[in-house]
């Protein structure tokens, strides 16, 4: 079992970034696949980005496309997800998973993962 603590969440106006990051403890996230989802109030939580371990291949909603960049740090056994260009609708709380083994047409695939973090805010004022 792997556990994920996210942090860097916080108040930003319309524009501006922010930097992400899942930890994980309790084994190397070897051979994993961390994905990033998101759930705005009175919202379904909904999938946001992701990447994969091995070889680093990356998924991205079209939403954040071109703003958002999901990167994995090895020897910190960290994924960030850097947001730029905010905006008001990216308002939510974030949360990473983790699951091993993952095909990459699964990856956004909320269902697939079985270690979650607690999650961050994150608010975009316009």
């Amino acid at each position: 079992q792997v556990q994920l603590v996210e942090s860097g969440g916080g108040s930003v106006q319309a524009g501006g970034s922010l930097r992400l990051s899942c930890v994980a403890s309790g084994r190397t996230l070897s051979g994993y696949a961390v994905g990033w989802f998101r759930q705005a109030p009175g919202k379904e939580r909904e999938f946001v980005a992701a990447i994969r371990w091995t070889g680093g291949a990356t998924v991205y909603a079209d939403a954040v496309k071109g703003r958002f960049t999901t990167s994995k740090d090895n020897a910190k056994n960290t994924v960030s997800l850097q947001m730029n260009s905010l905006k008001p609708d990216d308002t939510a709380v974030y949360y990473c998973a983790a699951q091993p083994r993952m095909i990459l047409s699964d990856l956004p695939r909320e269902y697939r993962y079985s270690n979650w973090g607690q999650g961050t805010q994150v608010i975009v004022s316009s």
